[in-house]
């Protein structure tokens, strides 16, 4: 053990990186393999990059037989070196393994530049934040394109932010990384991935006074060179491969209109939907940041004693709260401009994705990096020096708490669950109480204990257990609401030869990733229209449970399969 502790304190680099990959080897690659893919997008998104691995057309996406025009490929094209790299491997390991790469080294840029103009202590702590928010951590295990855009547009900004520390001679040298990872970016989800670092560092460059220097030709002409030779070629051979089809569906559907009208898409949300979506989505650290934000309102007002009836000077004393008044940057620390940097990188992306007409959940993954770093900041100052120790420990005090009492609770859930529901929940539930009575016990046993430290690693470990191990019960139950009836018919009409057709639920693509073929999705809600499609005695088809007295209206059908939620049937015109 002595021998450890010494080579520990002897080469605290290398087993810093090393204590930081096995623990992303938990929470980020542990189990990925080991559950289905998802529907809807893991499935679609998997499939076009199976048919684009096997077609070895590396410039045109097809999905279920039809062209793709939604998405750029730069997620398809790593998905294909990863099938290579494994071997020609198509399965939900070698699917999901590149977006965990890009979640691992994400993560470790956080370190990396954290250590640099910081101290190693922030970039372990601002690193960990990021692996451990919950909605980063899943969708870094869930093969979709939102996780590219954000790993490509954080390592922009982030050579960008470097910009301000690095030597001068060296400056040249970052800002043609940004513009590299800023057509990268391009290349994972359009617009976003140039509007992200072009518009953050539009900002930074602003409030530090130094936007003229972004002209400079070494860095703006040779850097647009790189940009553009990265996004450039496969635009220009679609539009000439596609035109008019390709600039329809791809620029003006899937990029203007998203941004400024989703109705079309029936996606339109709040404004405050993304800040909603945020704080669900940087658990556990949701209660912390929330005592952050009280213990630094605490601090500001404690400041400002009112008199009775003091009403007409309320203004000028909440003026004294803001931020902004005398500010200089040239006197701030490296620390400060970096943490300044990441609260304009967070305010813009927040706010450049609220603004949008179309919002879903996922859209908002770019703006955690930049929250894990002011985070950082935090949790670094309360371990150090005790900052808001009062209000971050009553925070935990009350997570901690929860966490107790939903474990007791839990233990009483046959009570009040229905039969079937509490039948799939018996997959998670002992792992569930087990889990979060260990962690809010930690909890207290830390705080009692003063052990800043021990309370920050509680919840860390916390995130690795749910994330390695949990994540893959949780997706097992999910799936009994449907997803396995469709896998699993999906699998026996493709064992058994038989060609495939969906009627009446929408395009649900685990049926097409899992039968390995063309599958004709009928959406249409009149069943009479049906009679064309029943020539085919090699056809079978998938319907939910409560669509068969219709069906059955207009044809004779025999149930091959019957499922919790969907059926497999033979189906012939009715003698009527």
């Amino acid at each position: 053990m002595n021998k450890i502790v010494n080579y520990i304190k002897q080469h605290p680099e290398i087993s810093t990186i090393t204590g930081l990959l096995i623990l992303f080897y938990f929470i980020f690659f542990h189990n990925i393999g080991n559950y289905p893919l998802m529907d809807v997008d893991e499935t679609r998104y998997v499939g076009i990059s199976r048919e684009m691995f096997r077609s070895r057309d590396f410039l045109s996406l097809f999905l279920n037989g039809d062209f793709f025009f939604e998405k750029p490929p730069l997620y398809f094209w790593g998905e294909c070196m990863s099938f290579a790299f494994w071997g020609g491997k198509i399965n939900e390991f070698t699917a999901r393994f590149p977006v965990a790469l890009y979640g691992m080294l994400t993560s470790f840029l956080l370190y990396f530049t954290g250590k640099k103009i910081v101290s190693r202590t922030f970039g372990i702590i601002s690193a960990l934040l990021l692996a451990t928010s919950m909605e980063f951590v899943i969708l870094s295990k869930f093969a979709i394109l939102d996780i590219v855009l954000a790993a490509c547009t954080t390592f922009s900004v982030f050579f960008g932010f470097i910009t301000h520390f690095c030597k001068e001679e060296n400056k040249k040298y970052f800002w043609w990384l940004f513009y590299i990872f800023s057509g990268l970016a391009v290349m994972a989800k359009g617009i976003p991935g140039f509007v992200i670092p072009f518009g953050v560092m539009f900002f930074v460059s602003i409030v530090s006074g130094k936007f003229k220097e972004i002209f400079k030709p070494q860095y703006f002409v040779v850097g647009f060179l790189m940009f553009f030779l990265v996004t450039l070629p496969w635009h220009v051979i679609m539009l000439n491969t596609h035109d008019p089809r390709f600039f329809d569906e791809y620029i003006v559907k899937h990029h203007l209109q998203r941004f400024l009208n989703s109705e079309d898409l029936g996606r339109k949300q709040p404004f405050i939907f993304m800040f909603l979506t945020y704080l669900w989505g940087i658990l556990p650290w949701t209660f912390s940041a929330a005592a952050a934000v009280c213990g630094w309102f605490r601090e500001k007002f404690s400041a400002v004693k009112f008199k009775k009836d003091e009403v007409d000077n309320f203004i000028e004393k909440i003026a004294k709260l803001n931020p902004f008044k005398n500010f200089n940057y040239n006197e701030l620390s490296n620390s400060r401009k970096f943490l300044l940097f990441n609260w304009i990188a967070f305010v813009f992306i927040m706010l450049f994705f609220s603004l949008s007409s179309t919002k879903l959940i996922t859209y908002i993954l770019p703006v955690y990096p930049y929250s894990a770093v002011i985070l950082g900041f935090v949790w670094k100052d309360y371990i150090e020096k005790g900052t808001y120790e009062q209000e971050i420990n009553f925070s935990f005090k009350l997570f901690g708490g929860a966490f107790i009492l939903a474990g007791f609770l839990t233990m009483f859930s046959k009570f009040v669950l229905p039969a079937q529901i509490y039948s799939d929940f018996l997959t998670v539930k002992w792992f569930c109480i087990i889990l979060v009575l260990v962690t809010g016990s930690a909890s207290f046993l830390f705080l009692h204990k003063k052990n800043k430290t021990g309370l920050f690693l509680t919840y860390v470990i916390f995130m690795a257990i749910l994330s390695g191990w949990g994540y893959k019960k949780f997706f097992d139950m999910d799936y009994k609401f449907g997803q396995n009836d469709l896998m699993r018919m999906a699998k026996f009409a493709k064992s058994e030869g038989y060609d495939l057709m969906t009627v009446g639920f929408g395009k649900r693509y685990s049926v097409y990733y899992y039968y390995d073929g063309q599958v004709e999705f009928f959406t249409e809600d009149d069943y009479d229209m049906m009679d064309e499609i029943l020539e085919n005695d090699n056809l079978r088809i998938i319907v939910r449970n409560n669509d068969l007295p219709a069906i059955e209206k207009s044809a004779d059908i025999t149930i091959v399969d019957a499922g919790r939620k969907y059926s497999l049937i033979k189906a012939g015109k009715k003698l009527r």
